[in-house]
This record gives C-alpha cells, sequence and structure tokens, in this order.
C-alpha cells in the first residue's frame, strides 16, 4: 500500500482506485475529521506568563511522544474572560505541534496533571466510531512525515482544516480494537528486545571507559607493570598549538591540499575519529594556517563540546577553536591521546574551562599546555597498554554495531508490523513473530 499517497490533503481524502480496492471488505478511508474531532490551542500572551498558577501546553513541551514539564509556563485565568474548558488536556489525551521545525510531533498527557493548550498545539477528540489506541498508533507512525506532506513546507504551519482532510484506512470498531491488541502485545515484545539492546550497548561501551579508567585513574595504578610512572606538563611532553582560520573572504586560501578541521570534525560519530572530507585549505592557505603533524591529538578548546578529543592520522590544519598537541619522540602518541580521553584529564579541562571570564567555557592554550599528564616511564610499557586499548575499542566498536543494528532491526520491525496493520494484512500473532 502507497501511503505517500495516502498521506494526500486532497478534500475528498480516498486513496487511487487501486489502493483503496486493496483494502478489505469493510474498510474504507475516511478523513479524520469524519472520526475526530480537533482542538486548537488559545493565544496566550507571554506577558501574562506566570511561575506558577495553571500549566500551558506549549510546543516545547511535546517531546518523545511524551509531554516535558521541565520548561513549563503557568497563566492565572483572571487575565482572560475566555471560557478554558475547551483547551484543557487531560490523562491519555493525545496532542499534536502544528508550527515550526517540530510541526506533526506527537505527544500523550501521561501524567494526572491538566494541562491548557497554548496556539499552534492541537489535540485529538475520538468520536465512538474509533478506538483511541488505533488512531494513536496510524498518526504515531505517519503524522511527522504525513502532516509536513500535507503542509507542504519546510517549516510547515498546518491549519485544522489540513488537518481534518487527513487520510486514514478505517475498517470496523471490532477489527480496529483485533488490531489494537496484537500491536500492543507485539510492541511490548520489541520494546523488551528494544531495552535489552540499549543496556547490552551501554555495557559494551562501560566496558572500554572501565579499563580506561582503571589505566589513567593513579588511584587504581598501583598495579600496573613497568618501571614506575612519572607526571609531565602538556608543553614538556609535546608542541601545543591551537589552530587559527585563515581569511575567509580569500578564496585561494581554501582547497583540497591539506584537512581543515573543525569541532564538529573532531570525535565525529563519538569515537574519537576525525573527519577530514569537509573544507580544506590550499597550500597558499595553510601558509596562514597552522599544520599538526600526524600523529598529533586535537582538543576542542571552547564552547558546548569543550573536551572533545580525536587523533589525527594524517597531517591536518585547525581552527582556532582547537588545541593541539604533537608529542616528543621519548612518548607514544596515542597513549597521550587515551589519556586526554581519560575521566581525571577532562575533569580538569572542564574546571579550567569553567573559570574563565567568558559566556561558553574555554581553555586557552596557556592553561591547556600546563595540564599534567601521568605516563609509564618506559616507551615499551606505553605502546603495550595502547595495544590493548586499540584492541579493546575496536572490539567494542563491534559490539556497539551489533547492537545499534539490533535496535535499528527492531525499529524496522516496528515499521513494518504497523504498514500491515493499517493495510489489513495484519491476521494473527503469526504477523508479528
Amino acid at each position: 500500500m502507497n501511503f505517500d499517497k495516502l498521506n494526500s490533503h486532497n478534500r475528498q481524502a480516498q486513496l487511487p482506485e487501486g489502493d483503496a480496492q486493496s483494502l478489505p471488505k469493510g474498510w474504507e478511508i475516511k478523513k479524520l475529521g469524519e472520526v475526530c474531532d480537533f482542538q486548537n490551542g488559545f493565544a496566550f500572551k507571554s506577558k501574562t506568563y506566570k511561575e506558577t498558577g495553571l500549566p500551558i501546553l506549549r510546543i516545547t513541551n511535546i517531546q518523545n511522544q511524551n509531554l516535558e514539564i521541565d520548561d513549563l509556563v503557568y497563566f492565572d485565568t483572571k487575565d482572560y474572560k475566555e471560557n478554558f474548558e475547551r483547551f484543557k488536556v487531560f490523562k491519555g489525551d493525545l496532542v499534536v505541534a502544528m508550527s515550526g521545525a517540530t510541526t506533526g510531533k506527537l505527544g500523550i498527557n501521561n501524567s494526572d496533571t491538566v494541562f491548557y493548550l497554548n496556539q499552534r498545539v492541537g489535540k485529538f477528540i475520538p468520536k465512538k466510531i474509533i478506538d483511541k489506541s488505533f488512531l494513536y498508533f496510524f498518526l504515531s507512525t505517519k503524522v511527522e512525515e504525513s502532516l509536513r506532506i500535507a503542509a507542504g513546507a519546510a517549516q510547515p504551519n498546518l491549519s485544522t482544516k489540513q488537518i481534518n482532510d487527513f487520510g486514514i484506512p478505517f475498517p470496523p470498531l471490532p477489527e480496529q480494537q483485533r488490531i489494537v491488541a496484537i500491536l500492543d502485545e507485539a510492541f511490548a515484545v520489541i520494546e523488551r528486545s528494544r531495552n535489552n539492546a540499549q543496556q547490552n550497548l551501554q555495557n559494551a561501551k562501560e566496558l572500554f571507559e572501565s579499563y580506561l579508567q582503571g589505566v589513567f585513574d593513579p588511584s587504581t595504578r598501583s598495579g600496573q607493570e613497568g618501571e614506575g610512572w612519572e607526571e609531565k606538563k602538556l608543553n614538556e611532553i609535546g608542541i601545543a598549538q591551537t589552530g587559527t582560520t585563515p581569511k575567509t573572504s580569500e578564496k585561494e586560501n581554501f582547497g583540497d591540499f591539506i584537512p581543515f578541521i573543525k569541532p564538529a570534525d573532531v570525535d565525529f560519530s563519538g569515537n574519537g575519529n576525525i573527519r577530514y572530507d569537509n573544507d580544506g585549505l590550499s597550500e597558499i592557505g595553510l601558509k596562514k594556517g597552522r599544520k599538526m603533524e600526524n600523529g598529533s591529538t586535537l582538543m576542542v578548546c571552547i564552547g558546548a563540546t569543550i573536551g572533545k578529543v580525536g587523533f589525527a592520522e594524517m597531517e591536518v590544519s585547525c581552527n582556532q577553536q582547537i588545541n593541539s598537541l604533537t608529542v616528543k619522540k621519548d612518548f607514544e602518541p596515542k597513549f597521550i591521546y587515551y589519556a586526554m580521553t581519560s575521566k581525571n584529564f577532562q575533569e580538569r579541562v572542564l574546571l579550567e574551562g569553567k573559570g574563565a571570564q567568558a559566556t561558553l567555557p574555554i581553555i586557552n592554550k596557556s592553561k591547556w599546555e600546563n595540564l599534567t599528564i601521568s605516563f609509564p616511564k618506559s616507551l615499551k610499557t606505553q605502546q603495550a597498554i595502547v595495544k590493548k586499548l586499540d584492541a579493546l575499542s575496536a572490539e567494542t566498536k563491534k559490539l556497539e554495531g551489533i547492537y545499534q543494528q539490533k535496535i535499528n532491526d527492531l525499529e524496522e520491525l516496528k515499521k513494518s508490523i504497523l504498514q500491515k496493520a493499517f493495510s489489513g494484512e495484519l491476521k494473527g500473532k503469526e504477523m508479528v513473530e
């Protein structure tokens, strides 16, 4: 069944003849407005917002198909002459964002709190002919894509009419209830499997982190083999630099001679990789920038991602938001990289960054290069530790990939089951196994 066709907001809200005929006997395509009412929100004035009172449900409170209450604002009925009864959102009510980048996002009031709809937030009110859970299952999988298509814009503003004209496959009520029962059971199984996969994914990450911290935490290092450890400042271990950006107005500065690394390129995909395929510098541009040698460790030194670390496996250049350290020959380069990813070092970076008199956390080159790192005096011991960390990291990433794929497969299974459900192909429990 072609759901893109189903999502058209034409007035008839019908499928093309071939698709309509493919539905089981007794099914039809109805307008959403035929099976449920829809209540738009009230235009509360921001100047009347209170810190206490009756809670206003705004678009920002719709998150992950739930209603988040961390950023609530309130109002007092004395500030208005309106009767607010129809704007109430009770437990179990289903609401939708009608404007902006999150248009189509759904939320369910799972709490006992009664909220009040703000403008551009709408509430679905199912009629007796439709099972509430059936409506939710359909909207939860199709509304985000479908309502964007219906709105026909990158930043849509949905109207009540567009929503009411939205087409929905509609079986008799007993069939709706049968489908809901199957979906409830199937999704409970999927959710348990998903939770197990997420826990395994977390365990895989923690396995590596546990060993990493065991290496670099002074309190657990007494059993380490080798000739003992010592501590030195970064500027004693290698050459510290802060990147710089050639003038962007001079186009000749940019090209593909050498990768030009920015904070978003560091710790790419969250595993220490560096992204090299973004815009680079030309040979001319490099003369106005700074080159970091192969084997340098890069760290973001400003902003929300301060402390992100990457290991350069080729020569690169960086912008001014990144510090780099190129170690002396007495040190194993990747050992220093791993040391900088450790909790001990990261905490000191954040501490120095928060101490800066700036809007954003920042650690300048002077403070950064005076931070210390502990290391084994023996280069062979450093290399042995790196070898073990590399092996464990590779195994961890392999496990992460397996469990992430499992999570992705479960999401695809859920979509597949729902597609069968709303095309009339869900015949029984065997369809969800």
